[in-house]
């Protein structure tokens, strides 16, 4: 299944965003530290590109994330030109007390009354976006909830005589090029539930589980799980968990979504669903696969003219 949403009113939010690009100095684009390139909108990274405008990466969530993979994405995310990352968690008003500085490090010239420091935060839904910015302003201006696309207009605050911040609604992009990214994005939340099927969710996150974090599996459900796949994990913990439909049949939606909670919540542990490593090799195949079809379209089309 290929997991696809693009809300109409994302449409217009990209275009508002587009047009306030060009007013601002720092784009602070929020993505979940468990899987930040497939949380990253590739959309906004065109924004950023066309305006020449540099980005302080948040990887939110990071008190959720696998540390040791953290840190490997920090060090890639600052390779890159442009762009300056930490790594925090929103709910932390520590973590965000620091972010205005480090906007001021990436537009130094931006310092003062005459010249105050003008940030756009952006992202895709449920991330923490109205998170920061609440934090931020230490107050509610933000409507935050557990469903994607709560916020849908575009909102400029003033945070200080030197800084003001410009909060965006969550975009997501009109095509999920990879089907790993949507279900990571969907086991995140990022992704409304009128647009996926739980279950296979569930199957594709337990599968990545099981590659990656077996013993936090056992810790959480306590049973063995050597030998199981994403399906017969979501039905050991329907077993395990009592999830039975009437007649005795298990109820295996109910079952994919403590599995799917359990992640969201953290309660399974600290674990990140992709790496630098992961990403590359992702998109090798990828690269590898469009060759492919290139080259078998060349080939049937040599074919026709003989």
């Amino acid at each position: 299944m290929s997991i696809q949403w693009f809300p109409g009113h994302m449409t217009s939010a990209r275009k508002k965003a587009a047009e306030s690009m060009e007013r601002i100095d720092v784009v602070i684009e929020v993505v979940d530290a468990r899987l930040p390139e497939a949380s990253t909108n590739p959309m906004i990274r065109e924004l950023r590109a066309h305006r020449q405008r540099p980005c302080l990466k948040i990887l939110n969530k990071a008190d959720l994330a696998d540390p040791a993979v953290t840190a490997r994405w920090i060090a890639w995310y600052n390779a890159q030109k442009g762009v300056s990352a930490v790594a925090l968690s929103c709910k932390k008003p520590g973590d965000v007390a620091k972010v205005v500085g480090l906007c001021r490090t990436l537009a130094p010239h931006r310092n003062d009354r005459l010249k105050p420091l003008r940030m756009m935060i952006m992202g895709i839904p449920n991330v923490g976006k109205s998170t920061l910015m609440n934090a931020l302003l230490k107050k509610r201006v933000a409507k935050v909830g557990d469903e994607p696309a709560v916020t849908k207009s575009q909102q400029a605050i003033d945070l200080s005589p030197t800084a003001s911040l410009v909060d965006t609604p969550g975009m997501m992009w009109p095509k999920i090029l990879h089907d790993s990214d949507g279900f990571m994005l969907a086991a995140s939340h990022a992704i409304g539930r009128n647009a996926v099927i739980d279950e296979e969710v569930a199957n594709f996150l337990g599968g990545l589980l099981l590659q990656r974090y077996p013993a936090l599996l056992v810790k959480r459900y306590g049973f063995p799980v050597d030998g199981l796949d994403g399906p017969a994990l979501v039905e050991a913990i329907g077993r395990r968990r009592g999830c039975l439909q009437k007649g005795g049949g298990l109820d295996l939606e109910k079952a994919s979504l403590i599995l799917l909670q359990d992640y969201r919540d953290g309660a399974l542990g600290r674990v990140s669903l992709e790496t630098p490593e992961t990403r590359a090799v992702m998109l090798q195949a990828y690269a590898e696969a469009l060759a492919q079809k290139a080259q078998a379209a060349e080939d049937s089309a040599e074919n026709a003219l003989e």
